[in-house]
């Protein structure tokens, strides 16, 4: 079988193309969650950059503002976040070593078998101290791992910076590259917009407005470790099916175990009112014209993502599966095909066999 010059050329070409794309994506994967990041942040910080580029003009001393400004905030919530979550951290642990876990079994199930109590407390004892060892070797990891982190947070900063300053560019570069024919490609990527936001937006923020609400129920009702509970409450908010009522309804029922009744209720009146109807409101408000996505998709996205890329998975992994769905739903209606075809493009027409 001979080949054509051409048909040879072509194939190099792909080839060569292929084998440099593998390269590129093993050379990009350590440092994969930190540009995706970077570019996340620019993307939720790019319509405060361009409020701000009317006034300075310059995009490069508008993207430095921006980016001082977000390192500014970070560091102010770290150096005053810190030192109070390690207290309160090890405020927990001392309290979970002196807690009376016996006592509380026997008062919360008066007719239970001495056997059953004793099985519980071990049960108990047993997630405390394995909640414990996780806590402090995550602390550890982290102090062994944070010149790896500062490097990793370099490359965040350095990608948001070039995001905000060129985003005009990059979104051109795209364009130009995109296969897609126009009409379609605007509409794939106005999809592709809306699931973003509809995901950052009406999850990861509603989230952490939600755990911040539960984190100011637990400072106005004199909860202990506020601060740790909050982050939990952010942390369950974000995650669909789940929710702050995780961390509240214990709080609530240990008030109630202390004989604070009427703190008690007033307390979980609060989060039924303000807490869990925010929920809804503000989540129907800020995603109100975006594409609603299923919370069984951003839950396993967020699960598998969490598994793959660590943290930011929270974001990546409902995301890679909502742009997933979107060309699976293109390809049950049968034009996934038509996204690479060019409208514009003759069409060729059958003729007739001449007799």
């Amino acid at each position: 079988m001979v080949f054509e010059k051409k048909e040879v050329s072509r194939f190099l070409t792909i080839a060569v193309i292929i084998i440099v794309g593998i390269l590129v994506f093993f050379l990009l994967k350590p440092v994969f969650v930190s540009v995706f990041s970077g570019l996340i942040l620019a993307y939720l910080l790019l319509p405060v950059y361009k409020r701000l580029l009317r006034v300075f003009k310059s995009r490069n001393a508008t993207a430095w503002v921006v980016l001082m400004l977000l390192i500014i905030v970070i560091v102010s919530l770290l150096w005053f976040v810190i030192p109070i979550l390690v207290n309160q951290f090890f405020g927990l642990f001392k309290l979970s070593q002196t807690l009376n876990i016996d006592g509380f079994i026997k008062g919360l199930f008066p007719t239970a078998s001495d056997a059953f109590i004793v099985q519980a407390t071990t049960t108990v004892n047993t997630i405390f101290g394995k909640a414990s060892a996780v806590a402090l070797n995550t602390l550890v990891n982290t102090l062994i791992e944070l010149p790896n982190i500062l490097l990793h947070l370099f490359i965040v900063g350095f990608v948001f910076f070039f995001g905000l300053r060129d985003s005009n560019k990059l979104l051109e570069l795209m364009r130009e590259l995109s296969p897609l024919n126009k009409s379609k490609e605007k509409l794939l990527v106005q999809q592709f917009k809306d699931i973003t936001d509809s995901l950052v937006y009406g999850q990861i923020i509603v989230g952490i407005v939600q755990g911040l609400l539960a984190g100011l129920g637990f400072l106005i009702f004199g909860v202990q470790n506020a601060l740790v509970l909050t982050l939990l409450a952010i942390f369950m908010s974000i995650i669909p099916i789940l929710g702050p009522f995780v961390v509240y309804l214990p709080v609530a029922f240990f008030m109630f175990l202390n004989g604070n009744t009427g703190l008690g209720i007033a307390y979980l009146l609060y989060n039924f009112a303000i807490v869990s109807t925010l929920d809804n409101f503000l989540r129907t408000y800020i995603v109100a014209r975006k594409t609603k996505i299923s919370s069984v998709v951003v839950f396993v996205g967020m699960m598998g993502g969490m598994f793959m890329f660590g943290l930011m998975g929270l974001l990546l992994g409902p995301l890679i599966l909502a742009y997933f769905l979107i060309i699976l739903q293109l390809y049950k209606e049968k034009e996934l095909s038509s996204l690479f075809l060019d409208e514009e493009s003759p069409q060729i027409q059958p003729t007739a066999d001449k007799k």
